[in-house]
């Protein structure tokens, strides 16, 4: 029995959110835990900017990968991802050219979450389990 076309997208956005939402966890992890070590966070100082950077990294991260208020935690990352791409890296200038400013993954974020804000979690989520209970 063949598996209808949109069968496969809903579980392929699945996949997507499981992976942009280890991947982004990651982010948080280096900040806090030093998990993976990054060097430029070895002076980090949890209340600062960067420490509610790392607290929405961490926990929109853990929302985000198990599909669990996938709509409004993802709103929340791509406004926080415009957020840092704007204070960040437009600041450095070519405000429209990315690549220059190193910009490109907070862009690329940032309209991965309004994706899923759209399009919702998938099948392969918490969400959609509460939904068919």
């Amino acid at each position: 029995m063949a598996l209808a076309p949109t069968t496969f997208a809903a579980r392929l956005r699945s996949v997507l959110r499981i992976v942009v939402g280890y991947l982004f966890i990651q982010h948080g992890t280096a900040k806090f835990l030093g998990v993976p070590h990054v060097a430029m966070f070895d002076q980090f100082q949890p209340w600062s900017l960067l420490g509610v950077a790392g607290t929405l990294e961490v926990a929109g991260g853990l929302l985000i990968l198990v599909g669990l208020f996938t709509r409004p935690a993802a709103f929340v990352l791509g406004g926080f991802m415009a957020v840092a791409y704007f204070m960040a890296h437009a600041a450095r200038g070519g405000a429209l050219t990315p690549i220059v400013n190193g910009g490109e993954l907070a862009v690329v974020y940032c309209f991965v979450f309004l994706y899923f804000a759209a399009a919702g979690p998938g099948p392969w989520s918490l969400d959609a389990a509460r939904r068919a209970a």
